[in-house]
């Protein structure tokens, strides 16, 4: 397990924590250490929802980590630093357990890409999340350009990467950015209530959920409501939907084990 990125698992919930000091930023190690992680929290049966956070209260993650910067001018191979941002993300935007990023201070920049990643964000009130890089002369390279237009729309994304500016937690809550606030101190709390409950979900629904999803941003609208019956028929037939229906006709919580 990298030293960078721990995790503790409590009742089926994995939080997964980026302990990078001081404002745990996005190094090749870290980035290493995500997808290493989660991969295994992936693969354990008994984890079946995921927290992910930043050590302190500082930050979340304070972006990428620029002191490596200089080593990627010039040189053609730093497409493969590029990629293995890109992979992390995508592992985590693809995984089949729901991911709540919890916000707890800085969000910036491939912090801010690693939170669009997770399917749900929460955000302490002191938190302050943007996307600076054109202030460097760069861009946002690690999938921001095509998730946050997604979420937000394209004028309001344009409008954070163009200017580079950093939003409030409230602001960023207007705009759909992020699914809640709450006070400082009080985000774990809030994360751990919701991926309590999430554990207690099918997670065959929340995977065609996601899919069925995902299906939709990529081809036309009549494709996607065929991928999506295709999708519902075959969930219809788990074993989950067994247990689902039946529990509600006998009055009673469903126990999913899948």
């Amino acid at each position: 397990m990298s030293e960078l990125v721990k995790v503790t698992v409590s009742d089926k919930v994995a939080i997964i924590t980026i302990d990078n000091p001081p404002v745990n930023v996005l190094s090749s190690k870290v980035a290493q250490g995500l997808l290493e992680t989660f991969r295994r929290m992936e693969e354990d049966k008994d984890i079946r929802a995921i927290v992910l956070t930043g050590a302190g209260q500082k930050a979340f993650m304070a972006g990428a980590d620029i002191k490596e910067f200089p080593t990627w001018l010039g040189r053609n191979d730093m497409v493969e630093h590029v990629e293995l941002n890109h992979q992390v993300f995508q592992y985590i935007e693809r995984l089949v357990k729901p991911t709540i990023a919890m916000l707890n201070g800085l969000t910036l920049g491939g912090g801010c890409e690693l939170a669009l990643s997770c399917d749900f964000r929460i955000a302490e009130e002191h938190v302050k999340i943007g996307l600076p890089e054109i202030n460097l002369g760069i861009f946002p390279g690690g999938g921001g350009t095509q998730r946050l237009p997604k979420l937000i729309g394209i004028s309001k994304a344009k409008e954070l990467m163009f200017f580079g500016d950093s939003i409030s937690a409230d602001e960023a809550l207007s705009i759909g950015l992020v699914n809640k606030v709450t006070t400082s101190g009080t985000g774990m709390a809030v994360a751990l209530e919701w991926a309590t409950k999430l554990a207690e979900k099918s997670l065959n629904s929340i995977k065609n959920i996601k899919e069925s999803m995902e299906c939709g941003y990529e081809i036309s609208f009549a494709a996607g409501i065929q991928k999506e019956t295709e999708l519902f028929c075959k969930t219809f037939h788990h074993v989950d939907a067994y247990e689902g229906i039946n529990a509600f006709i006998e009055k009673r919580k469903p126990v999913f084990k899948n």
